[in-house]
């Protein structure tokens, strides 16, 4: 009877399990195919349609900031002032750009050209690519995900949206109140898990957009592969400092203090590691140390502006990780709270299990190098980093590692603050990413950008040197006309000085009636 019971109960278990996938399959169709019918409808290529979107979002910001905030307190008890101004105010910032710089980043962009073509109109036009994936990380819930859907916007694409489902919180305010503000079956928002994740990377897309771990990435390029789908892959890796001695120090571990423990080391580009002379190790640590007290003060713990570990799973990781470690400072963990304690680890070994991954959480690993030399190598034996710091006075130091050295961006004397620029292309290289986003970059980067040329039906003759040629000489013609680069830009400029210079020469020949050359009346001139 028993067994009975058990196998009609874990029949009907199954029946329901399936029912509930075939249904959340469907749905996911149906969610991508309206997505995809509303790009076909044309409504997104208008730039007044784009225009209004984008303004629609920048009132979203700044209309719900308190749910905002509220859901990144419930997520990683983030202070009010750190959300705004890690997360809301980069949104508002990147909207304004975007919507001040749209016609100028959609219109078509003219190219040199050739002799053969200096008649014709060749431009880039950049296109929207149509329906595009974006697949948003937990530690910046609402700037990674919302970031790529402005330049999804700007570039004319549907988008279906997909925020990290570890911050529940923030993930389901973006679910409940983004369509109130946007088109809602041209940019709808996509909750669940791994099956759901799943399930939308089966279906074909026009471009995916994904940040997150290394591991997943690989799984998500895999995926894309299937559809020849492009893909943008913003990951992390093991980001290195480097503090050379003739630094001033106290300056550096106050800037790499802030750097790694802004929200609880949880951040993409924080520094992972830290390379420096055994001779200068317990002066960086103690100079954290007084950097963490300011800025946390004696207690961490109590600290409202310090966060905590995303959830239990990621606690227990980053606590296994110091094993086997000499820790310096902090080390101390709280995993009903969520807490682990600014921490510095020393004469840490390459191949010590803390090394051998992304750290992402409060713990900072010192490995000691004879200097610079060393330190390059180090850095290059391993995969490319999303990040590379350089704290030094020497320039000349400074450029060997911009030249000798390869990571997503490069930072000297300073953490974190090239995320904040947006001229700069933020984005990783090898096993830290591929492609590139921040202001225009996105744009680009979710545009086909078109290669056109417009000739006139008219000067056929001329055109026959492009046809096969029969006699050497015709080749040679050929080669000059098909080779020879002509900016269209210049040769207006140089036009226009050439008008200036005849003008000024024929002005300089013109002389008043009834004068001489030295200004006077003829009649009053003196001899010589």
């Amino acid at each position: 009877m028993f067994y009975w019971k058990h196998h009609v109960r874990q029949t009907v278990c199954v029946r329901v399990c399936v029912c509930v996938c075939l249904r959340s399959r469907m749905s996911m169709d149906e969610v991508v195919l309206r997505a995809r019918k509303a790009f076909q409808s044309g409504r997104s290529r208008p730039l007044e349609f784009r225009v209004q979107q984008l303004k629609s979002l920048l009132r979203f910001v700044r209309d719900r900031q308190t749910d905002i905030t509220t859901a990144l307190k419930k997520d990683l008890d983030k202070s009010e002032q750190a959300s705004l101004l890690y997360e809301v105010m980069c949104m508002e910032g990147e909207i304004s750009l975007a919507l001040d710089r749209l016609a100028e980043w959609a219109a078509p962009r003219p190219v040199e050209k050739t002799l053969l073509t200096i008649t014709d109109q060749v431009f880039i036009q950049p296109q929207p690519l149509g329906l595009v994936l974006i697949i948003g990380a937990w530690n910046y819930p609402w700037v990674i995900t919302i970031q790529p859907l402005i330049g999804a916007i700007a570039a004319g694409n549907a988008a279906v949206v997909k925020p990290s489902e570890v911050s529940v919180h923030s993930a389901k305010v973006m679910q409940e109140l983004l369509p109130l503000y946007l088109d809602q079956e041209m940019y709808p928002v996509v909750l669940g898990g791994v099956p759901e994740t799943q399930e939308l990377l089966r279906q074909r897309f026009d471009h995916i957009f994904y940040t997150g771990s290394s591991s997943v990435g690989k799984l998500v390029m895999e995926a894309a592969a299937r559809h020849l789908t492009p893909v943008t892959l913003e990951l992390g890796g093991k980001s290195p400092c480097y503090i050379h001695k003739d630094c001033d120090i106290s300056t550096a571990c106050r800037r790499i203090t802030w750097g790694k423990f802004t929200n609880c080391g949880q951040t993409c580009i924080a520094p992972d590691y830290i390379l420096c002379e055994p001779s200068i190790q317990d002066r960086v640590v103690e100079e954290i140390r007084k950097s963490a007290q300011e800025f946390y003060t004696d207690d961490p713990d109590a600290c409202p502006d310090y966060t905590r570990i995303i959830n239990p799973r990621h606690f227990k990781r980053l606590m296994g990780l110091m094993e086997g470690c000499r820790v310096a400072l902090g080390g101390t963990g709280d995993e009903t709270r969520l807490y682990i304690a600014p921490t510095v680890l020393t004469d840490v070994s390459p191949d010590a299990r803390v090394m051998q991954e992304e750290i992402f959480g409060p713990l900072l690993p010192i490995v000691t190098v004879s200097g610079e030399d060393e330190a390059i190598r180090f850095i290059n034996e391993r995969e490319k980093p999303l990040a590379l710091y350089v704290f030094s006075s020497s320039n000349k130091v400074i450029k060997r590692f911009i030249t000798e050295t390869s990571s997503g961006g490069f930072l000297a004397n300073d953490c974190l603050v090239h995320y904040t620029i947006s001229a700069l292309p933020f984005g990783g290289v090898g096993n830290s990413g591929t492609g590139c986003y921040h202001g225009k970059h996105t744009f680009d980067q979710l545009s086909h950008l078109r290669g056109c040329l417009v000739k006139p039906l008219g000067f056929e003759r001329v055109n026959g040197v492009r046809y096969p040629p029969h006699t050497p000489r015709k080749l040679r013609w050929a080669y000059f006309l098909f080779l020879r680069r002509i900016n269209v830009a210049h040769l207006r400029r140089a036009a226009l000085l050439a008008a200036f210079a005849a003008l000024a020469a024929l002005l300089a020949q013109v002389r008043p009636s009834g004068r001489a050359a030295d200004g006077l009346p003829a009649g009053l001139r003196r001899s010589e």
